[in-house]
C-alpha cells in the first residue's frame, strides 16, 4: 500500500489540504497529527483535495468529520474536492453528503469556500 502523503497550501481565506494515498486505520494518527499542526485558523475555510485518494475507510471518514466539526465551531467550514468513486460511495452510504459540501473539482471547492468567506466578513 502506498504511504499517505499530506501537503497544504495557504490561499487567501482558504487552506487546501492535499491528501494522497489510502486513508484508513493504519494512518489515521498521521492524518490527525497533520491536521492538528496545519488546521486552518478560526473562521477559515478548509478544502480537502481528495483526487489522489482511491480508498477511505471509516477511520479516515471519522477524521474528516471531526475536522469539519472543529472548523464549524470556529466559524469555518470544510469542503471536499475531486472525490474518487470508492470514497464517494462511503460518503453517500453514511449520509456525509448532507453535512459536508462535496465539489467535483478543486477549483469549484476553492471558489465556493472563498465566496463563503466573503459572506462571513
Amino acid at each position: 500500500m502506498p504511504p499517505l502523503t499530506l501537503a497544504h497550501q495557504l490561499l487567501p481565506a482558504v487552506t487546501v489540504i492535499v491528501v494522497s494515498g489510502e486513508m484508513d486505520a493504519t494512518n489515521r494518527g498521521q492524518l490527525e497529527a497533520y491536521l492538528e499542526e496545519h488546521q486552518a485558523t478560526a473562521g477559515r475555510q478548509l478544502v480537502f483535495d481528495l483526487s489522489q485518494v482511491p480508498f477511505m475507510d471509516s477511520s479516515g471518514l471519522h477524521v474528516l468529520l471531526m475536522c469539519a466539526t472543529s472548523c464549524a465551531k470556529n466559524g469555518g467550514a470544510v469542503r471536499l474536492a475531486a472525490v474518487q468513486p470508492l470514497p464517494a460511495r462511503l460518503f453517500e452510504i453514511t449520509g456525509v453528503l448532507s453535512h459536508v459540501p462535496v465539489h467535483d473539482t478543486l477549483e469549484d471547492a476553492v471558489t465556493a469556500a472563498r465566496a463563503s468567506a466573503e459572506r462571513s466578513i
